[in-house]
């Protein structure tokens, strides 16, 4: 059965629970700032919904034939029910004719969360994404670029970032195993 969707709107007090509890500070954006971005069209702050209950959110930039999933949570009393491979399915169903692109935390050795980071990147390759060879540092962050739907060009991937900042996001990516 499909989860149903609903736009986030500031009366969506469950997703902003999600929001806070499962990003680190560093990594969010704040969240009135994503209420007013979700108004361009291209921007999606969508909430999934079974029987009536929140199940998580998705907040997605959109341009030309990319979508990237910016944040995509799971209540965490949800996690590890399928609910999260079911958002994808309704993402994937929404844009089955792009390229829908994710950043994750890199697994690096040293990483004090590596399992955790090993279990989001698990959890991506099992519903269809695959690796790049490609790392991209947003918000100081380092991350790993996956795809599913096609290719990954950096150079098409760095215009996308121009053109949903208007020119005012331009962060470095390069294939791993190169200098950061």
């Amino acid at each position: 059965m499909a989860l149903s969707t609903e736009n986030v709107t500031r009366k969506s007090k469950k997703v902003k629970e999600i929001y806070l509890a499962s990003f680190p500070k560093e990594e969010r954006m704040p969240y009135l700032l994503m209420l007013v971005l979700s108004k361009m069209p291209t921007t999606e702050f969508l909430s999934f919904h079974e029987k009536g209950q929140v199940c998580g959110f998705a907040y997605l930039a959109m341009v030309d034939h990319i979508v990237f999933i910016m944040f995509l949570a799971v209540d965490p009393p949800l996690r590890s029910q399928g609910y999260g491979g079911r958002i994808l399915d309704e993402i994937q169903k929404r844009y089955p004719h792009h390229k829908i692109i994710v950043s994750i935390e890199r697994c690096d050795e040293a990483a004090e969360n590596r399992e955790q980071r090993l279990q989001r990147k698990k959890f991506y390759l099992k519903n269809g994404y695959v690796e790049t060879g490609y790392y991209i540092e947003l918000s100081h962050v380092k991350q790993e670029v996956i795809i599913k739907n096609g290719e990954f060009d950096p150079e098409e991937f760095s215009g996308f970032f121009k053109k949903y900042s208007n020119g005012t996001m331009n962060p470095k990516i390069w294939p791993a195993g190169s200098k950061e």
